[in-house]
C-alpha cells in the first residue's frame, strides 16, 4: 500500500473517533546536538510518525475537517535549502509534503504562528500530541486568538485542550498488516543476531564484544538501531534488569543474559535468552531455566482472543511459584505463597508489554470500565518471566546464587490463537546446548 494511502487511511481512522468540531495538533521532534555541530542520529515521534510517515524535524501537522466534512490535512516543515542539503541530506520542501507526503496544504514552518491563526477558527475542540511540551506556551494562545482577536458582538469560540493520545494510543495496539511486516523483519533481524552472540559465547570474552556482535548481525539484514540498549549480562549482573554497562568479562560456569532488539524501518523487536557461558547447564541453572521456560509456554498456550491481558502474567506466576516450592527456594504450602505474594522475591517484574513502534509500545491494558483488556486479533506483546537470584542471597543453596534467567519471545495474536514470531532463537535446553556446541 502507498505511504499517501496508508498514512491517511490511520488518519481517517483517528478523525472518526473525535468530534466533528476538533482540531488536532501533531508536533514532531527536533534534532538533538550531541556536542557542538555534530548531532544525534535524528528520530521522529512515533504518534507524529504514524499519521504522517514523514521522517524531518521541525514539522507541525495540523488535523481539521474542511466545509464538506473532508479532513484537511496541513503540513509545515522546513523549505528546500541547498547549502543546507548538501551538508546535511536532502529535505522533503513545501512541494515535497504535498506531493509525497499528501498534505492537502503545506507551509514553512516559520509560519506556524499565521498558519494556526488562520486554521484554528470555528474548532472548540483541540487534540495535541506533543511529547516534549515543545509548545506548551503557546497552546493558551493559539485557542484564545480568535476570542480576543473578533469583535465584541461576534460569537466566541472556547475551547477545550484534551491530549490527543487518549484517542490515538488505544488505535496503535492492533497493528495493520504492514504493521505487522515490520516488526516481523525486525524480529527476523535480532534472531540472527541472538543466534550469532549465542555462537561466539564463551568464557572470558567482554560482555561489550557480545553486545557488538549482535549489533553486526542486525546490520547485515538493515538494521542500523537497536530498539533499547543492548543487555549483555554475565552471572549476576543479570540480576540488574536493566543492565547496560556491559563491560564485564565473563566467567566459566556463569549464565549469561542478553535482552536486544533491533529498531527496522521505525519497528522494534524485543528478545530475551538465557545460557551458560560454557554452553553446559549445570543442574542448579537448568532447574530455573527450565521453570522459567514453562512458564513462558504456558502463557503463549493462553494467548487467543478473548483471552484477558492479565491472565498471561497470573499464569506465568502460578507456574513459577509452584516450582520455586518444589526446588526449596519457596516456603509453605502454594495457597500460602500465592496469597503473601512471597513469589515476588524472586520474579520480581511484570511479564509483558505491547510492541510496535516503542519498545513498551503505548495504548491502555485496561477497557473503559477499569477491566483488563481482552486479546484482539493484530496486538503484538512481549511475554517474558524472569527469576533473579542475587549473589547475596544467602539463605539458597549456593548453587542458584549470582544468576538472573528470563526467557522473553515476541508474540502476535492470530483469528484462531497467536504466533511466536521469534521461536527460531533455540529456546529448549537440548537445543541451547546442541546449537553452543556447534559454536
Amino acid at each position: 500500500m502507498p505511504v499517501n494511502t496508508l498514512h491517511s487511511i490511520r488518519r481517517q481512522r483517528l478523525m472518526d473517533k473525535l468530534p466533528d468540531d476538533s482540531f488536532v495538533i501533531l508536533v514532531g521532534y527536533q534534532q538533538k546536538v550531541r556536542s557542538k555541530n555534530i548531532k544525534y542520529h535524528f528520530r521522529q515521534d512515533n504518534d507524529f510518525l504514524y499519521l504522517t510517515g514523514f521522517n524531518e524535524p521541525d514539522a507541525v501537522a495540523l488535523l481539521y475537517r474542511g466545509p464538506q466534512g473532508e479532513i484537511i490535512y496541513t503540513l509545515l516543515c522546513r523549505p528546500n535549502d541547498p547549502q543546507q542539503e548538501v551538508s546535511f541530506g536532502a529535505r522533503a520542501g513545501i512541494t515535497g509534503a504535498i506531493e509525497k507526503f499528501g498534505a492537502t496544504q503545506a507551509f514553512d514552518i516559520a509560519e506556524l504562528d499565521t498558519v494556526m491563526a488562520s486554521s484554528l477558527t470555528h474548532q472548540r475542540q483541540v487534540f495535541i500530541s506533543d511529547e516534549l511540551g515543545r509548545f506548551n506556551h503557546k497552546l493558551i494562545d493559539w485557542c484564545n486568538t480568535q476570542r480576543q482577536a473578533s469583535g465584541f458582538d461576534t460569537p466566541k469560540c472556547y475551547r477545550s485542550i484534551t491530549p490527543l493520545a487518549k484517542y490515538l494510543h488505544p488505535l496503535r495496539v492492533i497493528k495493520d498488516e504492514s504493521e505487522q511486516a515490520a516488526i516481523r523483519t525486525a524480529v527476523n533481524a535480532s534472531v540472527d543476531g541472538h543466534k550469532a552472540v549465542m555462537k561466539a559465547c564463551r568464557a572470558d570474552i567482554n560482555e561489550a564484544q557480545l553486545a557488538a556482535t549482535f549489533n553486526y548481525a542486525i546490520a547485515a539484514n538493515g538494521a542500523n538501531e537497536v530498539a533499547y540498549p543492548n543487555i549483555v549480562a554475565a552471572g549476576n549482573n543479570a540480576c540488574c534488569l536493566h543492565y547496560e554497562e556491559n563491560c564485564c568479562q565473563t566467567q566459566s560456569g556463569q549464565m549469561l543474559l542478553i535482552d536486544a532488539g533491533a529498531e527496522l524501518n521505525h519497528y522494534a523487536a524485543d528478545i530475551t535468552r538465557s545460557y551458560p557461558v560454557d554452553g553446559k547447564f549445570t543442574q542448579a541453572q537448568g532447574a530455573i531455566y527450565q521453570l522459567v521456560l514453562d512458564a513462558l509456554d504456558a502463557a503463549i498456550a493462553k494467548v487467543t482472543p478473548g483471552t484477558q491481558w492479565n491472565e498471561i502474567y497470573e499464569t506465568c506466576m502460578q507456574v513459577m511459584a509452584r516450582g520455586l516450592i518444589e526446588l526449596g527456594l519457596l516456603q509453605g504450602s502454594y495457597e500460602e505463597v500465592m496469597a503473601s505474594e512471597s513469589y515476588k522475591r524472586f520474579t520480581v517484574h511484570k511479564t509483558g508489554h505491547w510492541l510496535g513502534m516503542d519498545v513498551h509500545d503505548v495504548g491502555p491494558y485496561h477497557d473503559d470500565d477499569g477491566e483488563w483488556r481482552k486479546l484482539e486479533p493484530g496486538m503484538i506483546f512481549t511475554i517474558e518471566p524472569g527469576i533473579y537470584i542475587p549473589a547475596s542471597t544467602t539463605d539458597v543453596p549456593e548453587a542458584f546464587r549470582g544468576m538472573g534467567i528470563r526467557i522473553e519471545d515476541d508474540i502476535l495474536v492470530t483469528a484462531d490463537g497467536h504466533e511466536n514470531l521469534s521461536e527460531k532463537v533455540p529456546r529448549s535446553i537440548a537445543e541451547i546446548e546442541a546449537f553452543m556446541a556447534r559454536g
